[in-house]
């Protein structure tokens, strides 16, 4: 299926996939589309209340088939260099091209282009033929049609169902260019174009306006190019790709491609994000893909490769969370608990929107897991701002709450115990001392503590009593965390749980346990189970040195990878959410954090890099660390680092001077532009002591 391009890059293939759901997905944060699909989304726009709340279907004008009177040859190439995706019909006297794109500068934007090129001199009109399945209707949204637009058609309604009773029902408005049923080369022309806009928004005034700046961006010829110069600083400020397995390269651009896409604009901060769920803006109708619900993927699995590279972007995500607080603190009252209780199934009010009960009731690491986000940024910039003018401090501070009304205290071991909870592991419910929930909310609760000594904040005695006295679970006589109180060993696991505890948590441990724990699980994890599952494996072993014993396990995560296009199901089979971002999410830790040993500690970005034998050059470019962009190259034994001259977006106004403290004892300063080279070493990189100007620590 697949043709052969030397561009890691470009994914092409002379066919399509034989299941529509792993069409290529088009987004940028505020819009997502599946090429071909006669649906869209819009970020933030669900339609339903409670477990009935979906992404809203908006119809999508761009469903359209282009086709030619004499066959030709079909080829289909997604370039993630630009984020288009071309549909190519060669015949003996024509070129005919479709390119579709979601507009990454102007995410208001879809766009379709349609070029026509002879290929020998002949006095026939040439023509093509555009096949639409478009229909203004929609079973979530109630359309009425608006008066033409300049030239454009205008329909409008909203949501016929608020997600939380007497809550808003959103609006939708959708300006189009009408597609035409044919276009032609008349006899005198050797090549035409035609540019077909889509402008979606929430008001009349703002579709109008997105509408206008696309016909202004027609007329000067720079409707493709800005949207390529957007992709060109995304990739410019942050790419990983490796040399030695071509197969392993394409599946982490891939992965790179489809997370960016999951976000916003650089340009557009002003648009209120909705979050990502695990199959993103393109999935999440009705019945499918988790209805586009954001779950502890977004702030667990996709998020830290957000923040090593795009603080601002990453930002979102938090903002995301604090704006849905008052409905996490509704979850909290109506569960008879205080602060926050972020729902396991989000939408836009924060409210519980998973359709089954005791989820809702039961997952509760959900907090633990939005903190560590919060948490993860503010080491990564000392950008104290989302905490104190943001809302993030006010969120810390009350998800503690939650975890102290949430705890109970037990006077045979003198410990506090989390109660009645359902693990990552959704095998088992109802049981007690989750050994990753209870860890989590140590975390969550030492966190507030700290923010609470930097912010000059009186902190509740009782955050720091209940996070010093929490039961972690732990057997001293087989040397393993139990993943329960109860679990019985070789009992199966769906999926990572009790190995998040060694990466992303960073729970202290002898690599004697952490290798127990590795061995104890993989054994009885369900092969079929989600795709992010055996990346954290993968990190678990390049913990412990053993770089081919992770490849082979990160190996397992190719039977997700659906081709031509790089796209992920959910599980191995094909089968669950599609375009799964979690297990991309996961498959990019791996790299990012498994192969160079990434740590993100309170004063310091720790290293120890790792190579398996089939992987000679790991590059990682425009990691953001304290306001600096740095790019490495990992080698077979060497390292190089250099701080970028100019950076911007990195989340705090001035950089900070780095350093390089190696294992060796070496400190080597990182003066920006001047290559540092070093053998391979485990170390850190940090402020350097003559810094005066940074925030804290």
């Amino acid at each position: 299926m697949a043709s052969n391009s030397s561009d890691p890059y470009i994914f092409s293939s002379d066919t399509l996939p034989s299941d529509p759901r792993f069409l290529p997905p088009l987004a940028n944060g505020q819009l997502g589309w599946r090429v071909f699909e006669k649906t869209m989304h819009m970020g933030g726009v669900y339609n339903g209340e409670g477990g009935a709340c979906h992404r809203a279907d908006i119809p999508c004008p761009l469903a359209v088939w282009m086709s030619t009177e004499e066959e030709g040859k079909h080829t289909y190439i997604l370039d993630t260099h630009t984020g288009i995706f071309t549909h190519t019909i060669l015949t003996s006297s024509l070129e005919a091209s479709q390119l579709f794109y979601a507009h990454r500068q102007h995410p208001n934007l879809l766009v379709m282009e349609v070029h026509l090129q002879r290929r020998m001199t002949t006095e026939e009109p040439i023509t093509v033929m555009l096949d639409s399945s478009f229909t203004p209707h929609s079973d979530d949204i109630t359309f009425q049609s608006a008066p033409d637009y300049k030239g454009g058609r205008h329909i409008y309604g909203h949501t016929i169902f608020p997600e939380v009773p007497g809550g808003p029902c959103p609006s939708v408005h959708l300006i189009w260019t009408p597609v035409t049923s044919t276009v032609a080369l008349l006899p005198d022309q050797g090549q035409c174009d035609w540019s077909f806009l889509v402008a979606v928004a929430e008001s009349r005034e703002s579709a109008e306006s997105c509408f206008d700046t696309g016909l202004v961006l027609v007329e000067r010829g720079d409707l493709q190019s800005s949207h390529s110069t957007a992709w060109a600083e995304l990739w410019l400020g942050s790419s990983v790709e490796l040399e030695g397995r071509g197969h392993l390269n394409r599946a982490l651009i891939g992965c790179m491609f489809y997370i960016l896409s999951a976000f916003p604009s650089q340009s557009e901060p002003a648009i209120q994000f909705g979050g990502v769920s695990p199959g993103g803006l393109s999935n999440g109708g009705q019945g499918q893909d988790y209805w586009g619900h954001v779950f502890w993927d977004q702030d667990l699995w996709i998020y830290p490769n957000i923040a090593l590279f795009y603080p601002n972007l990453a930002r979102a995500v938090l903002d995301y969370r604090v704006r849905t607080s008052d409905g996490a603190r509704a979850n909290a009252q109506q569960q008879g608990y205080k602060g926050l209780k972020f729902p396991w199934e989000s939408a836009v009010s924060g409210h519980e929107m998973c359709p089954v009960d005791i989820y809702g009731k039961q997952e509760i690491h959900v907090n633990g897991d939005v903190t560590l986000a919060f948490r993860l940024y503010l080491y990564l910039t000392q950008d104290l701002a989302v905490f104190r003018e943001g809302g993030g401090s006010e969120l810390v501070w009350n998800i503690a709450d939650y975890w102290v009304s949430r705890v109970t205290w037990n006077p045979n071991d003198k410990q506090y115990h989390v109660k009645g909870v359902m693990p990552p592991d959704e095998y088992y419910y109802n049981v007690d001392n989750s050994v990753y929930t209870n860890s989590v909310a140590k975390y969550s609760l030492l966190f507030a503590v700290e923010l609470a000594k930097l912010l000059q904040h009186p902190a509740p005695s009782e955050w720091q009593d209940v996070a010093d006295k929490l039961k972690i679970p732990f057997d001293p006589e087989l040397k393993y965390h139990p993943e329960f109180d109860g679990y019985k060993r070789e009992s199966p696991v769906k999926q990572a749980d009790t190995v998040l505890l060694g990466y992303p948590l960073g729970l202290p441990m002898t690599r004697e346990v952490r290798r127990n724990d590795l061995e104890c699980y993989e054994s009885v994890t369900d092969p079929h189970g989600p795709a992010m599952t055996w990346s954290m494996f993968a990190v678990g072993w390049l913990e412990l040195g053993e770089a081919e014993k992770a490849q082979q396990l990160l190996r397992k995560c190719f039977k997700n990878i659906q081709g031509p296009f790089q796209v992920w199901s959910e599980s191995s089979d094909g089968s669950g959410a599609v375009n799964f971002l979690t297990g991309m999410g996961g498959f990019l830790q791996a790299v990012l954090f498994g192969y160079t040993g990434f740590r993100v500690q309170r004063d310091s970005l720790n290293f120890a890099p790792l190579l398996p034998d089939d992987v000679t050059v790991l590059s990682v470019k425009g990691v953001s660390y304290l306001g600096n962009k740095m790019d490495w190259v990992v080698k077979k034994q060497e390292v190089r680092i250099v701080v970028r001259k100019q950076s911007k977006d990195c989340g705090i106004d001035e950089p900070c001077p780095l350093e390089i403290v190696l294992s060796s004892g070496n400190i080597i300063p990182l003066t920006p532009g001047e290559v540092v080279m070093f053998p391979w070493q485990p170390g850190k990189i940090q402020k350097q002591n003559s810094s005066s100007y940074c925030w804290f620590l």
